[in-house]
């Protein structure tokens, strides 16, 4: 049957026959039409965002309830363990400030306690079997077998260090009874001098702490924590050129007419061997014991720090009691001598040119790339060294100090080498803790001037 249409409301309404008989109508609305342009990225975006608005609560619940079982494992003691639980210094959760006001961090520096420091006296000198019975430093004499290549502009050897060739290099660490080496001071006229009256003081000292400011670097920074037995027996001396005489002044430092800034004796250096402040740093620091002839002790202090403790008493923690003869810090940061070399490149404080000449040779001598050595790192940090005078120390000390001429002026860099082809017994590397105890750092306070004058 034919069917009939009527509108209702604005709605378009279709009633058939078959319809009106059984009473249903048939409704037809017209719906809008989906987008038919959405796309599939669009669905996913909304997709993850929904996944990530129910899934963060949940993984972020699930990280918090595993740390507190954690925690609440950690902190419930063993029924196997005897031991106390750990105090909250342990977590190191004090602050800086809470630490320094009522409970400091606990000393691992062992010293003695100081009714024994104030007693203590240097022990006798000990009858030993040391392989090396004499060192002796090469002469001003000219040594025909010189290598006439050291002698080029490149080259830091200078009338001050002697010019050491490869092959007299090679020969001096090869271990005899009697030795022969480079160590500074070749000549009279090789720099480094200081007055008639300071020599006289410096042949006077049995045990030093020693530092330097060139250039006018560093303040002066006062030790601590000494007993007044070390105060009798020691001599504190700072190694200062003109211009840090004068930068202290400026600051109100003056030297007074017993050569002495509180209880450093000043001595004043003048004719500087290199143009390298660095390099003329390095004459105190790894050398000291051509400064002091009659010294039996030393211990070196970057001018960057304060000296904190009672030096005879970190010449037996560190020396006497362990039966050893050179004491450094481990370093902090690294163990391997060519990860050093990365940073030093990487901070600017060598060119890569040099220090590829001094890996190139150290793996020709057969210096391997390793982390340890004899258990320990063999990267040390050289800000504090403590150190005897005794041969095999000294032989030591002028083979590192012939290297830092030789290559860079980072002596950091040049001790692995000198430690793995020497093999020195009683070297005692100790941890970074221990070195914190041993001073105060401020680092550098400004730019060290560079030597006008050009090296010898």
């Amino acid at each position: 049957m034919p069917s009939s249409s009527s509108l209702i409301q604005g709605i378009s309404i279709s009633v058939s026959d078959d319809d009106e008989t059984t009473g249903k109508v048939r409704v037809r609305v017209r719906r809008k039409r989906t987008r038919a342009s959405a796309s599939a990225s669009a669905r996913r975006r909304r997709l993850i965002f929904r996944t990530a608005r129910l899934g963060v609560p949940l993984l972020l619940a699930a990280l918090a309830v595993s740390l507190l079982l954690y925690e609440s494992y950690r902190l419930t003691p063993s029924d196997s363990s005897t031991l106390p639980p750990p105090s909250f210094a342990d977590f190191g959760l004090l602050s800086r400030a809470a630490r320094a006001a009522g409970s400091p961090r606990k000393s691992c520096l062992k010293l003695l306690d100081p009714e024994k420091l104030q007693n203590l006296e240097l022990p006798e000198i000990p009858e030993t079997n040391m392989s090396i019975k004499e060192v002796v430093y090469r002469s001003s004499l000219h040594h025909i077998e010189d290598d006439i290549a050291s002698h080029t502009e490149s080259s830091r050897f200078n009338s001050f260090t002697g010019y050491q060739t490869l092959t007299e290099r090679e020969e001096s660490f090869k271990i005899k009874e009697g030795m022969t080496v480079h160590c500074g001071f070749c000549n009279e006229s090789g720099g480094f001098r200081v007055s008639a009256v300071d020599r006289e003081y410096m042949r006077y000292c049995k045990v030093v702490v020693a530092t330097c400011a060139f250039g006018g670097g560093d303040d002066l920074h006062q030790p601590i924590g000494m007993t007044e037995n070390s105060i009798r027996k020691v001599c504190y001396v700072a190694f200062w050129d003109e211009v840090t005489r004068a930068s202290q002044e400026e600051e109100g430092n003056k030297i007074g007419g017993d050569n002495m800034i509180g209880l450093w004796r000043i001595i004043l250096v003048s004719d500087l061997p290199f143009s390298d402040q660095r390099l003329n740093g390095k004459i105190p620091k790894l050398i000291s014991h051509r400064l002091f002839p009659m010294a039996r002790y030393s211990i070196w202090v970057d001018s960057k720090s304060q000296f904190r403790r009672d030096p005879l008493g970190v010449l037996e923690a560190l020396l006497w009691r362990s039966n050893s003869s050179l004491a450094l810090s481990e370093h902090g940061a690294r163990s391997s001598l060519y990860d050093e070399a990365k940073a030093i490149v990487k901070k600017h404080k060598a060119t890569p040119e040099e220090v590829k000449v001094q890996l190139d040779q150290y793996r020709l001598d057969g210096i391997p790339d390793e982390k340890r050595f004899n258990g320990k790192k063999a990267l040390a940090e050289a800000s504090v060294i403590v150190r005897d005078h005794a041969p095999s120390t000294n032989l030591f000390m002028c083979l590192w100090f012939n290297e830092v001429v030789r290559f860079t002026s980072r002596d950091q860099l040049s001790f692995p080498y000198v430690l793995r082809r020497l093999r020195p017994p009683g070297v005692h590397l100790f941890p970074v803790c221990a070195r914190k105890d041993l001073v105060n750092s401020f680092g550098h306070r400004r730019k060290v001037k560079p030597l006008v004058k050009d090296a010898r």
